[in-house]
């Protein structure tokens, strides 16, 4: 495990649009994991300032709320399009499809495609309460891809990006722990004193599937990269 500590976002997007490029140009990124979110935006920004080409890599990203389409700014999918699809050429993406008439089989559907197209890098965020994706606590390390109810905390740190908290979805579609822990390699970012709980008990801690995070102990080849000091202390 390898842990980068910056000072600003902007150094921490710099780092990792650096290991992508180092597994772009080495010829063994064919396929992308992505995540959405603040943590990612300044890294889309870098890497759209580059000259890294990407058609001939396939992107995945982790998850998307049930019952949004493409076209809802709330989605993930617009995200995607706004911050990076729009700007940089991919081989083929894959969001989830959170408007599926049957969303088991779309999971399925998923996790077929990821079969077919192994991970080789995976960018990662972390909650609050130690999910990765939407793989909640209690969520098995065995999971594939899945639909899942979120939490109290996780509806209250992502409400604010919504009119309202009621307009909120309350359930997603998400890689699975294993899905995740698939991947070659793993790039985790984490920034901002609420990630610290989390994170210590990552770095500290027992691998528990009360702190999702936790299970990226059993992962071969995991760099993190955050502004959270003395966490190794």
């Amino acid at each position: 495990m390898d842990l980068i500590v910056v000072k600003t976002k902007e150094e921490a997007a710099k780092k990792a649009v650096e290991l992508i490029g180092t597994e772009l140009k080495s010829g063994r990124l064919q396929s992308l994991g992505l995540a959405t979110g603040g943590t990612m935006v300044p890294i889309y920004n870098e890497l759209t300032e580059t000259d890294l080409d990407f058609r001939d890599v396939t992107a995945f990203n982790l998850d998307e709320y049930v019952g949004l389409d493409a076209e809802h700014p709330n989605s993930f999918a617009y995200f995607m399009n706004e911050h990076l699809f729009n700007k940089k050429k991919f081989k083929d993406t894959y969001i989830p499809n959170g408007k599926a008439q049957d969303l088991e089989t779309e999971c399925q559907h998923y996790e077929q495609l990821l079969a077919e197209h192994p991970l080789d890098l995976q960018l990662l965020g972390v909650g609050e309460n130690g999910h990765i994706a939407f793989n909640e606590p209690g969520t098995a390390p065995t999971t594939k891809t899945h639909r899942i109810t979120l939490t109290e905390s996780t509806i209250e740190a992502n409400s604010p990006y919504f009119e309202s908290k009621e307009a909120m979805p309350t359930e997603a579609l998400t890689m699975g722990i294993s899905s995740i822990l698939n991947a070659r390699k793993i790039v985790l970012l984490a920034f901002g004193e609420k990630k610290r709980d989390a994170m210590e008990q990552f770095l500290k801690g027992n691998v528990t599937d009360e702190c999702p995070v936790t299970f990226l102990k059993n992962h071969p080849d995991v760099t993190i990269i955050t502004d959270l000091e003395r966490l190794q202390e």
